[in-house]
């Protein structure tokens, strides 16, 4: 059987400066990948991130962007072909949560809200897409909270469900290129990125309803995630719950 590996691959990543991403930004280079880090606000991270890509013995660079402007989504391509001469992966780890009662909610909020998750989303995968070489693969991260019968995730948990839909379309669009794509839908993951939204009873919640009694690690979802772009390229149009059974459908 053929190994489907990273090694001479150019990967861009989303969000890959920190947390999940960051961790993939090395993961990836110590398989043989060069990768593209891109940040939003935190320049120190990624260029730490990058420092670390070039000490696994790989090449990095990193761009900074919003977004949620279309234009930074393909200028962001663009760095990755004029530097690296083309892309074969492309994941989004980038996401913004809020709990918030939906009678609390203002328009600005799921603007925002949808904004980050929904249409950065979409025009992500659009403009991998058009960009990545044939055989490429696309994964954007999902939320498991989108199985959850909860409250206060509307807009959270709202905008990261049509990543299912366009996951879906685009694997059909793009099969004829072989370009796979999925989403990967953790559970609360154990980051800087849940614990503003919930007290210590919420979050003792959570750990709960996982094995072990913990939130979800990225060390669990990272390689999940580096199976997809390797050898789990015949999974397409899916989305992945790998969250120890704190939801299921």
């Amino acid at each position: 059987m053929a190994q489907r590996t990273l090694t001479d691959k150019v990967a861009v990543i989303a969000g890959g400066e920190k947390n999940l991403g960051g961790l993939l930004s090395r993961m990836f280079a110590q398989s043989g990948a060069r990768v593209v880090v891109h940040y939003h606000g935190d320049e120190a991270a990624a260029n730490e991130t990058v420092q670390a890509v070039q000490q696994a013995g790989s090449e990095a660079t990193a761009v900074q962007g919003d977004l949620t402007e279309v234009a930074n989504v393909r200028r962001l391509f663009d760095v990755a072909v004029d530097t690296f001469g083309g892309v074969d992966v492309a994941v989004n780890t980038t996401g913004m949560v809020l709990r918030k009662p939906i009678l609390e909610t203002t328009e600005e909020e799921y603007d925002q809200m949808f904004g980050i998750n929904a249409k950065a989303g979409y025009f992500f995968i659009q403009e991998a897409g058009r960009r990545l070489n044939d055989g490429g693969k696309i994964v954007s991260l999902g939320t498991s909270l989108q199985n959850a019968f909860t409250d206060g995730y509307s807009t959270y948990a709202g905008a990261k469900s049509p990543l299912e839909h366009f996951t879906r379309a685009a694997a059909k669009e793009f099969a004829d290129r072989q370009i796979s794509v999925n989403v990967v839908a953790p559970g609360p993951m154990d980051t800087p990125f849940f614990y503003p939204q919930e007290n210590d009873q919420r979050v003792q919640f959570h750990q709960s309803q996982a094995l072990g009694n913990q939130l979800t690690q990225i060390d669990d979802i990272a390689p999940v995630i580096e199976h997809l772009v390797t050898d789990g390229w015949w999974f397409t149009g899916q989305t992945l719950f790998p969250n120890g059974g704190y939801t299921t459908r």
